[in-house]
């Protein structure tokens, strides 16, 4: 019997709306999980124990009152919540306590969730994981000893480690792909305004996205399901009707043309040979599953990361500028470096990096236009371990996230096996605006042969 903490979302949800599981029962078996597990892996800032016990309480005393009718979930903790701290992981927001909540937060309520935690991340979602920070760095599960990425680490760690089956991570330059990606699990970045940010702290107003982290395709898809649609509070937020996700998820890809981004994993970055070998194996499923695989041609890698780099610096820095002059020693040292960066950059630098945007966005409209979806690298290597500055800095940059940010594409990053260290491998699936649902198809034919969503980490 498939203990409760290894439920996924789908599953309980169904177990949930049958009353065959009770919302507190489940509540009460993730806290338990949570006090034995994240000890190892710091994912938790704030646990959230007696608010989730009540709701889930009364959620049993009534109706069916949503798609997630007493699911726990864990929330990033730049994410607001009313009455609740959103601390950025920094002593900088401390003491800082939201007074509404955030539009995904607003909607996962709607949807009948039971909030158990705020999680871990890197500082203000830029900072790496640093120990010199009021709260420790989160921790992959697969090895304890090992980064589980960033920035959304705690959300990364909680969900693989069955902290809960659903969390919610911030993606400006992959920050929600990468620690999937690294902790084995699937994290979307939807299509740019597709999900709301309004109550989340920004990092970067033209780059931010709020995506789902899940353990497996359909969960994720069930989740974006909740999360997407108009919010009138985020000035950019998309118009366009949001379908249902996991509607077309078993159709399969036979008949579809899926481009293969080749160049930035062999020509403009060296993927680990691991990472490569996993990739040409994905897209050798995918063929033997009927689709058609073309290679394309996106431009440069490099292109794409150098306008991420100066817009995000640029955009970090009008946001922190006061706090930073104000209170610098309030920082950790790798969030401050990092977002001081942003200080020395012009308003010719920025303005440029905007106009190179828009040939980034053309170019890639361009490889996506003539197929249904894209195939590339997420990650370059393997998590490193999380005490090994120099490696940490060597490999944080090497990956192939950051063009979906420039452009606002969506992404997704699925589980592609493991390492012979028996650290998670990823790749990324990518579509045209919107194309979310087809991510979805493309993913869930993968998962169905490969079974990589099955497995999970022993703590």
């Amino acid at each position: 019997m498939t203990a409760l903490h290894w439920l996924t979302l789908a599953e309980a949800a169904q177990a949930l709306r049958r009353r065959e599981l009770s919302a507190l029962e489940y509540t009460e078996a993730l806290l338990a999980r949570i006090e034995a597990v994240n000890p190892k892996l710091d994912a938790v800032i704030t646990l959230l124990a007696d608010r989730a016990r009540l709701r889930a309480a009364a959620l049993d005393d009534g109706p069916v009152r949503g798609p997630l009718h007493g699911v726990p979930f864990g929330l990033k903790d730049i994410i607001d919540v009313a009455g609740v701290p959103t601390t950025a992981h920094s002593a900088v927001l401390k003491d800082n306590i939201a007074a509404k909540d955030a539009g995904v937060t607003r909607r996962l309520e709607a949807a009948a969730g039971v909030l158990l935690a705020k999680l871990s991340t890197h500082e203000f979602a830029i900072g790496g994981p640093s120990f010199d920070l009021p709260w420790p760095p989160a921790r992959n599960p697969w090895n304890i000893d090992c980064h589980p990425g960033g920035s959304s680490s705690g959300s990364g760690a909680g969900v693989a480690a069955g902290l809960f089956p659903l969390a919610l991570g911030t993606d400006t330059g992959g920050s929600v792909r990468n620690p999937a990606s690294c902790c084995g699990i699937v994290g979307m970045k939807a299509t740019y305004g597709r999900v709301s940010r309004a109550g989340v702290v920004p990092l970067s107003w033209s780059m931010d996205h709020i995506g789902p982290m899940t353990r497996t395709v359909e969960d994720n898809a069930l989740a974006l399901e909740v999360l997407a649609g108009h919010d009138p509070d985020d000035p950019v937020s998309a118009h366009e009707p949001a379908p249902f996700y996991t509607a077309g998820l078993e159709q399969g890809v036979r008949g579809m043309k899926i481009g293969h981004a080749r160049r930035w994993h062999e020509e403009d970055m060296t993927a680990a040979p691991e990472m490569r070998t996993a990739l040409d194996e994905a897209l050798r499923v995918l063929e033997g599953e009927g689709a058609d695989i073309v290679e394309v041609d996106p431009g440069p890698l490099q292109d794409y990361s150098r306008v991420n780099r100066i817009i995000l610096w640029a955009e970090a820095w009008s946001i922190h500028e006061r706090w930073l002059k104000e209170k610098p020693a309030a920082y950790g040292q790798l969030g401050r470096e990092r977002l001081m960066a942003g200080a020395y950059l012009s308003a010719g630098d920025y303005l440029r990096a905007l106009r190179e945007r828009g040939r980034c966005v053309r170019r890639l409209s361009e490889a996506l236009s003539g197929v249904d979806a894209l195939v590339c690298a997420s990650s370059m290597e393997p998590a490193c371990a999380i005490e090994d500055e120099p490696e940490l800095r060597r490999t944080y940059s090497r990956q192939a996230r950051l063009p979906f940010n420039v452009t606002g594409h969506p992404a997704l990053a699925v589980p592609a096996g493991f390492s012979s260290a028996g650290m998670p491998l990823s790749f990324q699936i990518a579509a045209r605006n919107f194309g979310e649902a087809t991510i979805y198809r493309v993913a869930r034919a993968y998962e169905r042969v490969t079974g990589w969503t099955d497995r999970h980490p022993v703590l």
